[in-house]
């Protein structure tokens, strides 16, 4: 996994403009994403996670145009050319590539139109970007219908008819038409129960290996992480506050977003978990952030900077860094 990004986020900012009412007045504005970066390398997987609120799926959706950019920039390696930027390219470019991009929803029932049936679904970006038709369209789309592990046959069928991990096969086959080098995937299995997600994380990890995708996998489940990820950025109130090695992140640490999410995950234990200091008490208000650091209000290892300032991000292990006024003390 050397080499340039397939995907390059730099100073990500998306912001939504709070209103009382249809008409109202504006009461404030949220940071979703706030100055947010990072890469993923050709046949990679980054796992973005946080607790409810903390932007990681806003991240998945802008980098698909479903949320507008308020700064910042995204790169993309388009085949067989250069880096593009996607916050200013325009027409046949853009469309070029976007088509390298492409999401996985949490919910496929909702993803998924109940009045077509999965081939038309599946078909549709086939037909619009690839302009195929009749018996060459048919075949690709039992082809990937079947390399999702569901019959061509199924392809007449609607999504009701499926169960919820076919369905998601469904959605990942349709995220598949137009063979993309990225996908994002946002929560999704965690609406499976636990037999069906483990098969779901497994065709994941068959046509990552195929075909070489990179994926960010948006989630705040810790064991789908450390199954899936070889790198971690953990996000909190719209910012990255610890990224790493995901073996080292869970491991060792660094921030107190990190350890309390570590802590509410009982299927994880690693050793230095237990009695380390972690966040508490209810989450500030995102139109009403403490001054300086976020967190600070909730945090034990608060201290009279973390009021004064936004903590700096510093490196605490060589690759693994981590947002906070005291990073890489022994607390």
């Amino acid at each position: 996994m050397n080499g340039e990004p397939l995907l390059d986020v730099e100073e990500l900012s998306v912001h939504f403009h709070v209103r009382r009412g249809l008409f109202g007045r504006e009461r404030g504005v949220i940071r979703a994403v706030d100055r947010v970066s990072f890469a993923v390398r050709p046949g990679e997987t980054l796992a973005l996670v946080g607790e409810s609120g903390s932007g990681k799926s806003s991240v998945a959706r802008t980098l698909l145009g479903l949320a507008r950019v308020h700064s910042g920039r995204m790169h993309v390696r388009a085949r067989g050319g250069g880096a593009v930027e996607l916050t200013r390219a325009r027409g046949a470019t853009l469309r070029a590539a976007r088509r390298e991009l492409a999401l996985v929803f949490q919910d496929p029932h909702e993803s998924l139109n109940p009045r077509h049936s999965i081939g038309s679904q599946i078909a549709e970006p086939l037909r619009v970007h690839r302009r195929l038709s009749g018996t060459v369209l048919a075949a690709r789309t039992a082809e990937l219908l079947e390399r999702v592990g569901l019959p061509a046959a199924a392809r007449a069928r609607f999504p009701h008819e499926f169960s919820g991990g076919q369905r998601q096969r469904i959605a990942i086959a349709r995220a598949l038409a137009l063979e993309p080098a990225f996908v994002a995937l946002d929560e999704p299995v965690s609406l499976l129960d636990m037999s069906v997600q483990a098969q779901v994380l497994g065709l994941l990890r068959e046509l990552q290996r195929e075909r070489g995708l990179a994926y960010l996998f948006v989630t705040h489940d810790l064991s789908v992480v450390a199954a899936m990820a070889e790198r971690v950025a953990v996000m909190s109130h719209g910012r990255i506050v610890e990224t790493g090695a995901t073996a080292e992140v869970l491991a060792a640490p660094a921030h107190p977003v990190t350890r309390a999410l570590i802590e509410a995950a009982p299927a994880l234990e690693p050793g230095a978990r237990r009695g380390r200091a972690t966040v508490s008490a209810p989450r500030p208000s995102p139109l009403a952030l403490p001054s300086g650091c976020p967190h600070r209000t909730r945090c034990p290892l608060a201290i009279p900077v973390c009021a004064e300032r936004e903590p700096p991000m510093v490196e605490v292990a060589p690759g693994h860094r981590a947002e906070c006024h005291r990073a890489g003390e022994s607390v």
